[in-house]
C-alpha cells in the first residue's frame, strides 16, 4: 500500500493532526491568511422609557378648598384649556371680596389724593396732609394688584369679576395637551395647597433612558443608532438615536444615556422597559470565517497549516460575529500575518485528530 494511503498517525503532541496526501485531497480544506479588519458587534443593554420634566405636569391648588367635581381617569386623554376639575371653598368668596371691596375703597382714595396733591401744589395744604394721602394711595394700589394677582393664581379673571359674578367655586383647566398618567384625590376631599391632585404628561417628546455599564461608555457616541424594543413584542422595533450621554458614574458603575425616538408611537408609554441594541464597531481585529473556528472542550480553537501536511490547533478567544466572520484573540503571543490558516473545513481537523486518539 502506497504511504499516500495510509491513514495518518497522530504525533505525541494532543494539538496536532497530520493528513495524508490523498487525506488532504479529500478533506476539501480551504487554506490562507488571516485579516485586520473592522467588525461590527451588538451591544445590548436595556432601559425604560421617560419624558423630560418640561412635559410632566403637577396639578395642584395654590389655595387649597374641595374637589367639587372632576371626570379624569388615568390614561385618559386632555386638551390644553380643558376643564378637569372643580374646587369649592369659602375662602375663593373671600378674596373676591376682599377685592372688590379694594377697589371701591381705592375710588375714594384715589380722589383724596389728587385733591392733595392740588392743594400742596399751591401751598393751602402741608406737605405732611399729601404725604399722608399720597401713602394711602400707593398702598391701595399695592393691595389692589397683590389681590388681582391672587385671584389670577386661581383662576379668576380680575377684569371680569364684579358684585354680580362673585362665585364659591373655581374651574381648574389643562395647561398641556397630553394625559393623565395619575388620579391623586376624589371628589369631596379637602385638598391643601402642597397636595397634588393629578400627574399629566405630555408623551410626545418621550425619550428611551438606557443604562450602559461604564466599560462599554467608549463604544457608544452622541448621533449613534439605536434598535429598540419592547418584551411582549421583539419583532416591533423603534429607531433612536442618541442624544445625550451622562457624566456621573453609579455606585454599579453605569451610566444613563438618552436616545430619542424617530417617530413617536402612542402605544410607548412613560416607565415602560425596553431592550434595545447598539450596533459598535471593533478596529483592527482578527477576523476568521465561522467555518475556520472549532469548540472543543469548552473552548475555541483555529488551526494554523505547517509543511507537510501538518495543522496545529491553537486556543483562541472570540468576541463580535458578523456576515460569517468571528473576531479572534490568540490566548499566547503569536504573530499571525505570516501563518497559514485554516479557513473552511475545520471542523473536519478536528474530527480526524478525536478519531485518530480513538485508535489509539
Amino acid at each position: 500500500m502506497a504511504p499516500e494511503e495510509q491513514d495518518a498517525e497522530m504525533v505525541e503532541d494532543p494539538t496536532q493532526v497530520t493528513l495524508t496526501d490523498n487525506q488532504l485531497k479529500n478533506a476539501g480544506l480551504e487554506t490562507g491568511k488571516i485579516e485586520l479588519r473592522s467588525i461590527s458587534s451588538l451591544l445590548k443593554v436595556n432601559g425604560k422609557i421617560e419624558v423630560p420634566p418640561q412635559n410632566m405636569v403637577s396639578i395642584s391648588v395654590p389655595m387649597g378648598g374641595y374637589l367639587k367635581s372632576s371626570k379624569l381617569l388615568e390614561g385618559m386623554h386632555i386638551n390644553k384649556g380643558e376643564i378637569i376639575a372643580t374646587m369649592e371653598d369659602q375662602q375663593y368668596i373671600q378674596l373676591q371680596e376682599d377685592y372688590l371691596t379694594a377697589k371701591i375703597h381705592f375710588t375714594g382714595i384715589e380722589a383724596e389724593y389728587i385733591r392733595q396733591r392740588t392743594l400742596n401744589q399751591s401751598k393751602a395744604s402741608s406737605d405732611k396732609i399729601f404725604q399722608q394721602a399720597e401713602t394711602e394711595y400707593l398702598a391701595q394700589k399695592i393691595t389692589i394688584r397683590s389681590l388681582e394677582e391672587k385671584l389670577k393664581l386661581i383662576g379668576i379673571n380680575p377684569e371680569k369679576l364684579s358684585e354680580t359674578t362673585i362665585s364659591k367655586s373655581i374651574q381648574i383647566t389643562s395647561p398641556i395637551d397630553g394625559y393623565v398618567s395619575q388620579v391623586n384625590m376624589n371628589v369631596g376631599k379637602y385638598v391643601q395647597p402642597q397636595d397634588v391632585l393629578f400627574e399629566l404628561v405630555n408623551p410626545t417628546d418621550i425619550h428611551l433612558s438606557l443604562t450602559i455599564f461604564e466599560k462599554d461608555l467608549s463604544k457608544i457616541s452622541i448621533g449613534q443608532k439605536i434598535f429598540a424594543y419592547t418584551n411582549n413584542n421583539r419583532d416591533k422595533i423603534y429607531n433612536c438615536e442618541i442624544i445625550l450621554i451622562g457624566k456621573d458614574v453609579s455606585p454599579e458603575r453605569t451610566i444613563q444615556v438618552q436616545c430619542h425616538f424617530e417617530n413617536y408611537d402612542k402605544s410607548l408609554i412613560p416607565g415602560m422597559y425596553m431592550n434595545a441594541e447598539v450596533e459598535v464597531s471593533t478596529n483592527n481585529a482578527y477576523v476568521i470565517p465561522d467555518e475556520g473556528l472549532v469548540r472543543f472542550e469548552g473552548k475555541q480553537y483555529v488551526y494554523i497549516a505547517s509543511a507537510n501536511n501538518v495543522f496545529d490547533m491553537i486556543p483562541v478567544n472570540t468576541f463580535n460575529n458578523e456576515n460569517g466572520y468571528t473576531q479572534i484573540v490568540f490566548e499566547n503571543d503569536l504573530e499571525a500575518a505570516d501563518k497559514i490558516f485554516v479557513l473552511k473545513g475545520a471542523y473536519t481537523l478536528l474530527m480526524k485528530m478525536k478519531n485518530s486518539e480513538e485508535e489509539e
